[in-house]
């Protein structure tokens, strides 16, 4: 800042914002603001503060070394610049005996290394980042001071070299893990005011939306590619580098055209406990977890700025100049509003142009902003070094409010839910199926119950049958024992009778014999007789008495098998009832956990209906968003119609260009030739007018139409309309039949300017615009219809499509034969032309879609080059440098080259060339291609 200034006092109000350096996943508690508690859950109170940090933007600056003009002047060279590293100061010198001092928050020298620029200007902001606040680091300056070096520079071959981009994504993917967390991004440039995709080109114009409520900005439709290495790194960064555009100027060889803005997007993970949780009732205890799934989303912005420049001093001409007063009025609105958040303006003019809307977060807004100033050490460029430094000075001013961007990951949520909605519903049809095969099971079993059952009783029944058959048997032959034992025993009561009856005979006939001894032996036989028979009689009878007892026990344990047989159908019926009473209670059992799943499916699928609804009705708001979205780009569009219709009634007004009843005048009017210019200047055209009048027989009308239409193809918003209306044909033919040097001039200047839209291009290509002009070249001796000439086929020169078909119209051996003319713009043109070619021509080789050797070399290109690489000024002979450079990046070129003797000049441009992209294109050459390597040896 400048001594004695007060930017002492706005520093002082600025609280630093210290964070931990440890992980970078830390959040940092004084920092981030209070969230409002979610309604479901209630979030810890000690997590956060009520309150944001205020963050001044840190400016570092940084000067660039003498570049080869300023090495040249030698002991003449004046600088303005003076470093005190180490107060941080710069001395700004106007002259010998005035100077101002200013400070700033870093001061980088001329060998200070990408390294070191990064830890102090960048990796503050890629760490803050990390914790999920936004950032942007952002370089300003004059052009040529290396802005683009130190921001975009690549280093794939010399990591040393690698710029901010590279080193902040290398960081980025160093610290986080791809598992769970994701890095997208995105790479932008302005041109003309117009937002346009690098990695997709087919994206222009893309819209800069912003949150009506937030206020945060969004450019929907760019692309969003998301990184895995940092090999996927370089191949993007190259891509956009080759896509942005860039032309040569005095100043600077590869001077940027637009604004280059690249957008890391952060996600990452993070889970906070929460003190609640989400259950889901049932007969079963069944808990959600309790984290709710949070993310830090942020976003880092680097962004490269195309440099302020001066017409004078850069040497701008045709469309170059439109590419630089649309930088210089963005840089101009970005200035504005600087200084307003500096002076605590209540206005910020942030819409008056896309790059403040688009930086409108990174000044005065909630990100961490670092600003590298570049400047040059000449006296010659002291007013831009100046106003560079009190940019800078101004947004050390400026004080932004870092807020911490968290988030509900209500995506993972919903997934979650849904998850566990499809388990849950997956455990219900398992435990249905289960619980329906245990009651099939069940079944089966009362089946096989019932059956043997049944059986059983059957079984029973016909037991209880044959032993009551057995037992009425056994009745029977008791009964026929019974009477057969009473027979037996009357007939023993008669046997005892005889007995006695015997006895009492015996004795009578003992007495007889005692009485008659004659009949004592007959009653002695008689009476062994009887006794046999009474012997006999005795054993009968304890036979049937043995045979009673036996049948009494056979009739006991026929009695006692009755009695176990009724006792075992008891037992069996008591166990079939049973087997019903568990049955009962099974299928009790089984019907109560029916009905409880059944409620549990039906609370479940209510709760899906509702996060669909949720679903459903988040959509339709996105759905209204996107249409209302929509009508404000029809709005838009209609209303950037009706300005270019607006700019063009200007420019037709300005071409002061007569309107008639008829369209194209009067004969009166193409005869006064005199007072042609008066009336032209107070009378207004349409173009088909204009077109018109290139048809006039009169030539001084002719030529007027011509430079009006040359001039109205310079502004891009006029190209269109001219060659929907016939105008380019309209040029062609009168570059064909007109023998008029003035005509041919303008008519090529007017087809010079059209060139420089890509399908303008190829109309003129097809049109056979390429012969016309060689034709012309080949017929005129005036340097200037050569220099206009020139420069239309270098326009042509630059779209590698239509390489074959100029050279086979001609193109190039006009452009090798403009050189006789000897003319310095001729030449200049000359070798642009060729620089465009052979760029255009190493990069489609290099990306594999054409191989060969060079349609350049077939024309004698080579030899031209090599006949007069040193005889022309600096800006010329570096084209032609580029040029040949650029044939040496094609292996098929070696032969030629070697055999013309280009390894001498390769070597010379590697060494002696002021152009860094030369040289190093030159090295390039020599150490990758192993016949030049080979010669070299």
């Amino acid at each position: 800042m400048a001594t004695g200034s007060g930017s002492g006092a706005g520093r002082a109000s600025v609280r630093p914002v210290d964070r931990p350096r440890g992980s970078s996943t830390a959040r940092s508690k004084s920092v981030a603001p209070r969230r409002p508690p979610s309604p479901a859950r209630a979030r810890p109170a000690a997590d956060h503060d009520a309150t944001a940090d205020l963050c001044r933007v840190r400016v570092a600056l940084r000067i660039r070394p003498k570049n080869a003009d300023e090495l040249a002047q030698g002991a003449d060279f004046d600088t303005c610049v003076e470093l005190q590293p180490e107060c941080k100061k710069l001395k700004l010198k106007k002259n010998n005996w005035a100077s101002e001092s200013y400070q700033f928050d870093e001061i980088f020298g001329e060998n200070s290394s990408q390294k070191r620029i990064y830890e102090v200007v960048a990796k503050p902001v890629v760490e803050s980042v990390l914790e999920g606040y936004n950032g942007t680091v952002m370089a300003y300056g004059q052009t040529g001071t290396g802005k683009t070096y130190t921001v975009g520079q690549l280093g794939k071959e010399d990591p040393s070299e690698r710029g901010i981009m590279v080193r902040a994504l290398e960081h980025i993917l160093s610290s986080m893990s791809l598992e769970t967390d994701s890095v997208a991004v995105s790479y932008l440039q302005l041109y003309l005011e117009s937002v346009q995709d690098l990695l997709a080109p087919e994206k222009t114009n893309i819209p800069i939306v912003e949150d009506p409520k937030t206020g945060e900005v969004s450019l929907p439709g760019a692309a969003i590619v998301e990184i895995k290495d940092l090999e996927h790194v370089f191949q993007l960064l190259q891509i956009g580098e080759t896509n942005r555009h860039a032309a040569n100027t005095k100043m600077n060889t590869e001077s940027s055209r637009s604004h280059a803005i690249l957008i890391i997007h952060l996600q990452r993970s993070l889970k906070i406990k929460e003190e609640t949780t989400v259950s889901i009732p049932s007969d079963t205890e069944h808990t959600l977890p309790g984290d709710l799934p949070l993310v830090l989303k942020s976003k880092l912005l680097i962004v490269d700025l195309a440099g302020s420049e001066r017409i004078d001093k850069s040497g701008s001409e045709g469309h170059m100049i439109e590419e630089a007063k649309f930088i210089n009025l963005s840089l101009s609105s970005l200035g504005k509003c600087i200084n307003a958040l500096a002076e605590n303006s209540s206005h910020i003019p942030t819409r008056d142009s896309k790059l403040t809307r688009m930086l409108r977060d990174s000044f005065g807004g909630t990100a961490r902003t670092s600003l590298v100033v570049t400047i040059g050490p000449s006296a010659r460029h002291y007013s831009e070094t100046s106003s560079t430094v009190l940019f800078g000075q101004r947004a050390m001013k400026v004080v932004n409010t870092i807020r911490l961007k968290e988030e509900v990951d209500y995506e993972t949520l919903y997934k979650n839910v849904e998850n566990e909605v499809d388990h849950l519903t997956s455990e219900m049809e398992r435990q249905q199926k289960l619980r329906h095969r245990e009651k099939m099971q069940l079944e089966k079993r009362l089946k096989e119950s019932e059956t043997f059952l049944n059986d059983l009783r059957m079984t029973s029944s016909m037991q209880i049958e044959n032993l009551e058959k057995e037992k009425h048997q056994f009745e029977y032959a008791v009964k026929r024992l019974m009477q057969e034992l009473e027979e037996k025993e009357g007939r023993n009561n008669v046997l005892s009778e005889k007995i006695v009856h015997l006895e009492t005979s015996l004795n009578e006939k003992k007495q007889q014999q005692l009485e008659s001894f004659s009949t004592t032996q007959i009653l002695a036989e008689t009476t062994k007789t009887y006794e046999k028979k009474m012997g006999e009689l005795l054993r009968e009878l304890e036979e049937e008495r043995s045979r009673s007892a036996s049948m009494k026990g056979h009739f006991n344990v026929l009695e006692q098998q009755l009695s176990d047989a009724r006792s075992s159908a008891q037992f069996q019926e008591n166990t079939a009832r049973e087997l019903k009473r568990e049955l009962s209670k099974i299928t009790q059992t089984f019907t109560s956990q029916v009905h409880s799943l059944e409620e549990k499916i039906s609370q479940l699928v209510s709760e899906k209906e509702l996060i669909y609804e949720e679903l459903k009705s988040t959509q339709a708001k996105v759905q209204d968003e996107a249409s209302h979205r929509q009508s404000l780009e029809a709005e838009v569009l209609r209303l950037k119609r009706s300005k270019t219709d607006n700019c063009a009634e200007e420019s037709k007004t300005l071409c002061g260009m007569v309107r008639s009843g008829s369209g194209l005048g009067s004969e009166a009017f193409m005869h006064k030739s005199g007072n042609l210019k008066e009336t032209l200047a107070s009378q207004r055209v349409g173009l088909p007018n204009v077109l018109a009048l290139l048809k006039s027989e009169e030539l001084e009308v002719q030529i007027h139409a011509v430079k009006v239409v040359a001039n109205l193809a310079a502004e891009d918003i006029n190209q269109e309309k001219i060659v929907e209306e016939g105008g380019l044909d309209a040029l062609l033919s009168l570059l064909e039949t007109s023998e008029n040097t003035t005509i041919h001039r303008a008519t090529a200047g007017a087809i010079a300017n059209l060139a420089m839209n890509v399908s303008n291009q190829a109309l003129i290509m097809n049109k056979g615009g390429a012969r016309l002009l060689a034709n012309i070249a080949s017929k005129t001796d005036d340097p200037q219809t050569m220099r206009m000439v020139a420069g239309a086929i270098a326009n042509l020169c630059g779209n590698e499509k239509w390489h074959a078909m100029l050279k086979q119209d001609g193109g190039i051996k006009a452009l090798l034969g403009m050189f006789q003319t000897g003319h310095t713009d001729v030449i200049a043109q000359i070798a642009r032309g060729l620089a465009n070619f052979a760029k255009c021509e190493s990069r489609v080789i290099s990306q594999g879609h054409k191989k060969g050797r060079s349609l350049l070399i077939e024309d004698g290109v080579l030899s031209w080059i090599m006949a007069n690489s040193t005889m022309f000024p600096p800006s010329t002979r570096r084209h032609i440098e580029l040029a040949f450079c650029h044939l040496a990046q094609n292996v098929e070129n070696s032969r030629d080259i070697i055999i013309t003797g280009g390894i001498k000049e390769l070597l010379r441009i590697s060494r002696e060339s002021s152009r860094d992209d030369a040289r190093n294109l030159a090295k390039k050459a020599l150490n990758s291609n192993p016949a030049f390597l080979k010669e070299i040896q």
